[in-house]
């Protein structure tokens, strides 16, 4: 990648970014080496600091996006401990999405999670519905995944899966391979919305506990 196409991938993700409503770019500094970009600086909550990387991978020649932003909360928004574990715990206990099994522990703002799901969707479900509350700065995800993954069945789910999605060419040669609960995910995609969707469908087989991506972006 030569310095000007570096410079206009810096560009696009500083215009992405600056046009996106849902992030303060204020004190956000982008750096890009050969479509590795990386973002620095401070945003005012956790949803912007997960919407920023969302923006970023949204531009065209962006391969990897290193989020190294840190949350910097205005001081209204601080909530101590108690009070964050109770907001927390009380929206999982609402979120029909996440299993009673799972709970919260807030320290400084920052939440973990932790209990045992039979989906790597459910893993997920538990982090986006406390994502959003006043006072959080990050999400340490500790849940586990309880049920024991028959390898070859979930390759040929997650193939299957890969074959019917519509973001997902006829001649992709992405391919899975899983060895006890962790799938492996190697190829080549074009964009980060197809990135996405091979890595989600990963997630939503039986057993999966872990998901190595080791997917390659074309742009």
């Amino acid at each position: 990648m030569g310095k000007k196409q570096a410079k206009d991938v810096r560009i696009a993700v500083e215009d992405e970014l600056g046009f996106d409503p849902l992030v303060d770019t204020s004190d956000v500094m982008v750096m890009n080496l050969n479509g590795d970009v990386a973002l620095n600086g401070t945003v005012p909550s956790y949803p912007q600091y997960l919407e920023a990387a969302v923006a970023a991978r949204r531009v065209a020649g962006v391969k990897n996006v290193h989020n190294h932003l840190e949350v910097l909360l205005p001081q209204g928004d601080y909530r101590d401990d108690p009070k964050l574990t109770t907001a927390a715990n009380n929206a999982l206990a609402g979120d029909v999405t996440v299993p009673d099994r799972v709970e919260a522990t807030a320290k400084n703002g920052n939440l973990t999670l932790t209990g045992t799901v039979v989906y790597g969707s459910e893993r997920a479900a538990a982090e986006r519905a406390v994502a959003g509350l006043t006072g959080v700065r990050n999400i340490k995800n500790e849940i586990e995944i309880t049920h024991d993954a028959d390898p070859i069945d979930v390759t040929l789910h997650i193939q299957d899966a890969l074959d019917r999605h519509a973001l997902i060419h006829d001649d992709s040669d992405v391919a899975v391979e899983t060895k006890g609960n962790t799938v492996t995910l190697s190829g080549h995609v074009r964009t980060w919305a197809e990135h996405d969707a091979v890595v989600d469908a990963a997630w939503m087989a039986v057993g999966v506990s872990d998901v190595y991506d080791d997917l390659h972006i074309t742009g």
